[in-house]
């Protein structure tokens, strides 16, 4: 099993901005970085995922790490329907950063990826570690790139696991409610307002939020 984290940063957004990744074999581990002069935090969390993968393209079995939902629920869900598309959004707009996905997609062909989404700055080693390399790169002073041994590689790449006493989203008091309907988005404090604009409208589309970050995701998620 090969353990990926991967991480991208944009100073301005866009800016100057960095990606960094580091890819873990059973025996080895790898840390990789770059940067580009004017760039998008988006698009360097997908350089980070697709320099990673490039570099092990020769592993089936991969645990993949991010703090980027775009890029996760983008190659997981939205990329199929793009492409079925004609690479339009479900508002009929042209894909952002079509040239990138179009790299992620062979990428991940007959492979096995779990893809997992951890919290940014919330302790994860490999996730931190990332980011220090991506902002390195970002501001033109690249690290020293670790490549050797996993038994001497000096970073804990162990995930904590969440609390199990955690309450599930579907019981946790909503922040708001968005909805969308032939293809504009509205977000509401309460459910009766949202219900009465989606009760009874073909295709429409809601969901519950639980904080304001969780409501971007939502609106993102609806707009593509």
């Amino acid at each position: 099993m090969t353990i990926i984290f991967t991480d991208g940063s944009s100073r301005g957004n866009p800016g100057p901005g960095g990606w960094g990744a580091i890819v873990l074999t059973e025996d080895s581990a790898h840390e990789l970085g770059g940067r580009e002069d004017e760039t998008t935090n988006n698009r360097m969390e997908m350089m980070a995922v697709i320099s990673a993968l490039e570099f092990a393209k020769n592993e089936n079995d991969i645990i993949l790490y991010t703090d980027s939902a775009y890029v996760l629920n983008g190659a997981t869900r939205w990329v199929k329907g793009w492409e079925k598309n004609n690479w339009k959004t479900s508002t009929k707009e042209d894909v952002v950063n079509r040239d990138l996905w179009e790299k992620i997609i062979p990428l991940t062909v007959h492979k096995n990826i779990d893809w997992q989404l951890v919290k940014g700055h919330s302790g994860t080693e490999g996730n931190e570690r990332c980011d220090v390399i991506a902002t390195s790169f970002a501001d033109n002073a690249p690290v020293v790139l670790y490549n050797g041994s996993r038994e001497r590689y000096g970073v804990d790449v162990k995930i904590n696991q969440p609390n199990s006493n955690k309450k599930s989203k579907s019981k946790s008091k909503a922040y708001s409610y968005v909805s969308m309907v032939d293809g504009v988005i509205q977000t509401h404090k309460t459910w009766d307002e949202c219900k009465a604009r989606v009760n009874g409208v073909a295709g429409a589309r809601y969901k519950k939020s639980v904080s304001p970050a969780d409501e971007e995701e939502i609106i993102k998620e609806f707009a593509n």
